[in-house]
């Protein structure tokens, strides 16, 4: 699904990606993992074609980035802190002036807005203007808009940053229910144990390169945060 190879990302000299490679399988589930300023959301933002690498070359599905951004964003669905939504618009209004970005037909996406916000459990408030959600309601749906047009790849930049407790729980069902479907997952988060417990393979960056990939069931729970100190270099 994702071939990274030699990727470079510098800001003027400063160089945040240094030669990095990644290869992701269809339908694998991964944690990327990092202290701050490890290049995790640059890496993301370069995925999800809102960033253009230095150097290097990065293809989805086999299209290449930069170059095939259009095609590739298509297969793209795109979470993070921010929920990217217009607050003074209803739910069932925000899909539907996204839906139509993605070129969804009228029948269909009627259809299909209203499956996804009986996913994420948010049909009874379908016609309530977003403004009036709460943080956990607005990250479901952000994670509505972002499965609406169907899309191979879901990419999560830190998904869980101001969420409380049941807030986080259903997010956790939703990423599982996700990941079960067989789509392609990358996950940034700081919450290692939790990324651990979810995810099917964990990927830590180091240095600007990824310096540990592996299954998550290959790393008992009791070792990862040694594993992280140990690439990562952090205090414990």
């Amino acid at each position: 699904m994702i071939v990274v190879r030699d990727l470079v990302k510098t800001f003027g000299y400063f160089p945040v990606l240094r030669n990095l490679d990644l290869d992701v399988a269809q339908g694998q589930c991964i944690a990327l993992l990092g202290s701050n300023g490890s290049g995790k959301s640059t890496l993301l933002r370069i995925l999800a074609a809102l960033s253009r690498p230095t150097a290097g070359t990065v293809t989805i599905a086999g299209w290449e980035l930069p170059n095939e951004a259009a095609a590739v964003r298509r297969q793209l669905g795109v979470v993070s802190h921010l929920p990217l939504l217009y607050d003074t618009l209803t739910a069932q209004e925000n899909l539907r002036f996204f839906g139509e970005l993605y070129d969804l037909g009228d029948e269909a996406l009627a259809e299909r807005i209203r499956a996804v916000l009986e996913r994420v459990g948010l049909v009874h408030r379908a016609n309530d203007q977003v403004r009036t959600f709460s943080r956990g309601m607005l990250q479901r749906l952000t994670i509505a808009r972002a499965i609406l047009h169907d899309p191979a790849l879901i990419l999560f930049d830190e998904p869980y940053t101001g969420l409380d407790q049941d807030a986080g729980r259903i997010l956790d069902e939703l990423l599982l229910d996700l990941r079960g479907e067989g789509r392609t997952i990358i996950m940034t988060t700081h919450d290692i144990l939790r990324a651990h417990r979810l995810v099917t393979h964990l990927a830590i960056l180091s240095r600007g390169k990824i310096g540990y990939f592996g299954a998550s069931e290959a790393v008992p729970a009791a070792e990862v945060i040694s594993l992280y100190t140990e690439i990562t270099g952090a205090v414990k």
